[in-house]
């Protein structure tokens, strides 16, 4: 079985190689290649453009994909697979994307040539959560604020929540979504005494977090941290109804994506002081305008989308990939098929 793996500045050649060794130790043909930028900014760019029009926005160089004919199995991580690639792939069984989106892949085109289309959810899940409770501190104790203030010769010790700083003791913090991120979160917030709820309705119960309807969370939560997945039925989850429910004190943190919270509502919330922050890494354009006007709110911590960046994170999505790939070849497991296609592997 031969196996073309893909990396990128994120993912270089040598940290792939060194993730699917079990792979070669187990006889297959694993040839690694690398998908070159001049540095990081430049992957985001293309990776922006891939996600915002799909896998043709960015053309590949010819000798990336010249002999994919030959391949049973594509490995990437951002390196996009148009139709144009997938038309010549034809011994083609498997594509395995090393992260949990998959728009970097014509998977609709994929499902009409049969080959499978595997993601890696929970590669960057640790990551996700550590950030997720960064922020939390980040907004509620002013710290991103004040940095900013002393780097500008300011002592500031006025904020916007100055007449209510709080502690994370015995407030409530509401997840929206429990999967494997949440999970985690709701684990380092168990260590700070909180009072943990939840709404997923994919979830009937989960140890130590009261499962509620999504109006009763966003009504008593202090602090509410959007984790679910997004999809068209998902988009907007949180709107204007439901931030016009939350706490005049509360603060909503979303490190998920964009589409899951009505930024213009919640930016207006905020203009207003209808509740009391907000802390965000993902954003309905990206990079931000500098025209936005979520650029100007004195009650908001922002971040360049930095939630799944670590080196862990990247470096250990080869690994995992590699061990469930193995488990599926060796002990018939079934993988995380995101596009509806029978695995059928030589």
């Amino acid at each position: 079985m031969k196996i073309l793996a893909v990396g990128d500045t994120y993912i270089p050649e040598s940290v792939m190689k060194a993730g699917l060794w079990q792979l070669e130790k187990a006889g297959y043909d694993v040839t690694v290649r690398q998908w070159k930028h001049q540095n990081l900014e430049a992957l985001q760019m293309d990776n922006l453009l891939i996600e915002q029009q799909g896998p043709e926005a960015v053309v590949m160089p010819d000798d990336l994909f010249s002999d994919i004919h030959q391949y049973d199995i594509v490995i990437v991580q951002f390196t996009p697979l148009s139709q144009k690639i997938l038309a010549r792939a034809t011994n083609l069984k498997l594509i395995g994307v090393l992260r949990g989106g998959t728009e970097n892949i014509d998977v609709k085109y994929a499902a009409s040539k049969n080959i499978a289309v595997a993601n890696t959810p929970g590669r960057n899940a640790r990551a996700v959560a550590e950030f997720t409770v960064a922020l939390m501190f980040s907004e509620i104790r002013n710290i991103a604020r004040s940095h900013t203030a002393l780097k500008n010769k300011v002592w500031l010790k006025e904020f916007p929540n100055s007449a209510g700083i709080p502690e994370l003791l015995d407030k409530t913090v509401g997840l929206v979504g429990v999967g494997h991120i949440g999970q985690l979160v709701a684990g380092y917030l168990k260590a700070f005494g909180c009072r943990l709820i939840a709404y997923d309705p994919y979830v009937a119960n989960a140890e130590g977090i009261e499962m509620q309807s999504l109006e009763a969370v966003m009504r008593q939560s202090d602090i509410i941290s959007i984790h679910a997945r997004y999809t068209e039925d998902t988009h907007h989850l949180i709107s204007q109804k439901e931030i016009a429910l939350m706490k005049p004190n509360a603060v909503l943190i979303n490190t998920a994506r964009s589409g899951l919270v009505d930024q213009q509502s919640l930016v207006q919330a905020l203009k207003e002081k209808r509740i009391q922050g907000a802390a965000l890494d993902v954003f309905d354009a990206e990079p931000i305008p500098e025209d936005d006007e979520i650029l100007h709110l004195d009650n908001i911590t922002i971040t360049p989308h930095l939630a799944g960046s670590t080196a862990d994170a990247f470096s250990n999505s080869p690994k995992l990939f590699c061990s469930r790939l193995m488990q599926t070849i060796e002990q018939g497991c079934d993988m995380t098929i995101v596009n509806g296609v029978k695995l059928n592997l030589p």
